[in-house]
Parts: structure tokens; C-alpha cells; sequence
């Protein structure tokens, strides 16, 4: 695989194992596994993000539960077929994973880089405190003709930057993974708590 591929697509995240590991499939006898990992924000709440490894990176038997672990690796989309459509499920794909003391800074326990193209026109809106936001899909290409969808959320004068891109346009975009818990409606009686994850943008460049 090209480093210009690894390069467009860059997460270094520091948490806690929240989880065991589950299985998740195979490629060509390799096993690859989910786990949970637990990251903390500076305002003490946290966000808890999938993140997707090799058997040959980790002993997947174990329970890792608790252990605090530095993972790098890449932010990845793909298509699950649900209720007759399509869901993005997105976790991290791990490349490095080691154990580390619990001691972090926390600025550097969670950060992205993406370097991709805008899919769909930017939603941008403003809460009902005023304040500015735009949603922002960008695809990021993997090699052998693969993209990653990627959510992103920009606010104040990046939203307002944001919401002029055009499809197809190229951006890089600097930020931390999150995750967010919201109520999907099923029906006119019955609601169900979801989780969905989005890249929080702190800097992007329109390129």
C-alpha cells in the first residue's frame, strides 16, 4: 500500500478498553476483531469509539478490558445492509496498537487528518442558540479504487468557510472523532438509542 494512501487518512486516539473483542470477518485467514475504546474530552465527558484490529496485531483472546492503549491507524466507512437500506458503519482501523501508561495529555489523545473530496453539497444551519454549523461527506480514497464516507461537522467560521464547497472539490480537514447518541424513530410508537460517529473539525483547508 502507497504511503500517499496512509498519508490521506491519519487517526491517533488514546483511551480506555471498554469491551472484549468480537469477532467481525476475515480476509484470506486473517481475523479481524471490534473492540471499544473509551476516549476522554477536555470537558471530561467522553466519546466511545469502534476501532477494528488484526488477531495478528493483538492477542484477541484476552480481555483487554480496562488497559489503556494508544492505537494509530486510518478512520473507515463501510455499507451495512439494514431495514432495506444502506447504514455507513465507521470505525477505526487499527495499524499500530500499544499499551501506554495512563498519563496523556489530553489534546493528543484523539486526532485525525483527512485528505479527500466533498460527496454531497454541504448542509449548513444555524442551533437555535445561533450557533453555525455546516455537515460536510467527504470521501477519502484507499487504494485498488476503494473511498471512505466520511461525516464531518464544522463550526462557526468553518462552517460558514464550508458551506461554499462544491462537490468534488478537495479539502483537508484537522479534527477528533466523536460520538454521538441520538433517538431514531422506528415507528409512531417506538424509538431506539443509536450511536452515530463524526469527524468534530477544528481546522480545513479548501485545496
Amino acid at each position: 500500500m502507497s504511503d500517499k494512501m496512509i498519508e490521506n487518512n491519519q487517526v491517533s486516539i488514546v483511551g480506555e478498553v471498554m469491551s472484549p473483542f468480537t469477532f467481525s470477518h476475515e480476509v484470506f485467514g486473517e481475523g479481524f476483531y471490534m473492540a471499544d475504546i473509551a476516549v476522554k474530552r477536555l470537558s471530561d465527558s467522553e466519546d466511545l469509539i469502534p476501532v477494528m484490529v488484526s488477531e495478528r496485531l493483538v492477542d484477541v483472546t484476552e480481555d483487554l478490558t480496562g488497559a489503556t492503549v494508544r492505537v494509530a491507524g486510518q478512520f473507515r466507512s463501510y455499507n451495512r445492509h439494514e431495514e432495506k437500506k444502506n447504514k455507513l458503519v465507521l470505525s477505526v482501523f487499527a495499524r499500530e496498537w500499544e499499551f501506554t501508561p495512563e498519563e496523556v495529555e489530553n489534546a493528543k489523545t484523539n486526532q485525525i487528518f483527512l485528505d479527500g473530496f466533498i460527496c454531497k453539497p454541504p448542509i449548513y444551519r444555524k442551533t437555535p442558540l445561533g450557533r453555525e454549523i455546516a455537515d460536510l461527506l467527504i470521501a477519502v480514497n484507499r487504494p485498488y479504487g476503494k473511498s471512505d464516507y466520511i461525516p464531518c461537522i464544522c463550526w462557526g467560521r468553518n462552517a460558514r468557510f464550508a458551506s461554499g464547497f462544491e462537490v468534488g472539490g478537495r479539502t483537508q480537514v484537522w479534527g477528533r472523532i466523536q460520538s454521538r447518541e441520538y433517538m431514531k424513530k422506528l415507528d409512531e410508537v417506538e424509538s431506539e438509542r443509536r450511536v452515530a460517529y463524526e469527524v468534530s473539525v477544528s481546522k480545513l483547508e479548501y485545496v
